[in-house]
């Protein structure tokens, strides 16, 4: 079955529950000293996501930045609309019982993908110690979602993020699908030639439409190196919405108009937004 638009970066939360003190003080300092609502309303999410299918939905697990999100709340979650919402589970490997982790919220929740955050959580994801998830991963056809990129933790190391991190994982385990979200920004071409290199490992161009010009730049390297097709569309609401990603995705070439820059490729961009995410990840929804 095709779908005409899929999400695969989304989020679920209750906010403050799930953060911790100094998380919410490091979020209001990065927005110039505002606190921010981050509470996740499904009336909202859909009513600026219209076209839009399929939503990827989890939480996230990072000890050391002060997010936590039970897999069981987000399996929840993706009940009460599941025609809509497909779950994935979240992890952090530096802490005790992920193993069991891993195994209740694929085998017992029924959720189709793993989330890491690695810079949040303070770990690389090609350390040897965790090849039991990328194991775990191959042998279920779990597809891996990572954040790759930057953040206003100041406690989270950058050195994780790094998208090379995923080069090594995609050498040794060839057959996970592996989503780098963000497009690794601010580390685009570290993204852009990691994607280009293996055969399983895509991106998703979340929460990036309001950095117009990097964007612009991002995406122009995703068409010289000719890697279109491993882009996928996602929010990373409630940061931002399906809406207003389109449309700032869509107006990128109007800042061009009187210079001769090149322009992105409206129909490859276009093909981004209607590609069957799901199928090319294995996911059965």
């Amino acid at each position: 079955m095709m779908y005409t638009m899929v999400d695969i970066h989304s989020h679920f939360w209750e906010y403050p529950k799930h953060f911790s003190d100094d998380f919410k003080r490091q979020a209001a300092r990065a927005r110039g000293d505002v606190e921010v609502d981050l509470t996740v309303r499904w009336d909202e999410y859909q009513a600026t996501a219209a076209g839009c299918e399929k939503t990827v939905v989890f939480g996230g697990k990072a000890k050391l930045s002060g997010l936590w999100v039970p897999d069981r709340e987000v399996a929840a979650y993706v009940a009460t609309h599941p025609d809509r919402l497909v779950g994935f589970l979240s992890l952090d490997p530096t802490q005790p019982g992920w193993h069991d982790e891993l195994i209740e919220g694929h085998q017992d929740l029924k959720l189709k993908g793993i989330k890491l955050l690695s810079m949040y959580a303070g770990f690389f994801p090609n350390d040897r110690r965790f090849d039991y998830l990328w194991e775990y991963a191959t042998r279920h056809n779990l597809p891996v979602l990572l954040h790759t990129g930057t953040t206003f933790v100041a406690q989270a190391p950058l050195e994780c993020t790094l998208p090379r991190h995923l080069d090594d994982v995609a050498t040794r385990f060839p057959e996970v699908k592996i989503i780098l979200a963000h497009l690794s920004h601010p580390y685009e071409g570290e993204s852009v030639v990691t994607i280009r290199k293996h055969p399983n490992v895509y991106a998703d161009c979340s929460a990036l439409h309001y950095r117009p010009y990097q964007l612009y730049n991002s995406l122009m390297l995703v068409q010289e190196y000719g890697v279109w097709d491993k882009v996928l569309f996602g929010t990373d609401y409630p940061f931002t919405t399906v809406q207003a990603s389109l449309d700032g995705m869509r107006g990128l070439n109007n800042m061009l108009e009187g210079t001769k820059l090149p322009r992105l490729n409206m129909d490859k961009m276009e093909r981004m937004f209607a590609r069957d995410t799901l199928a090319l990840l294995g996911i059965d929804a």
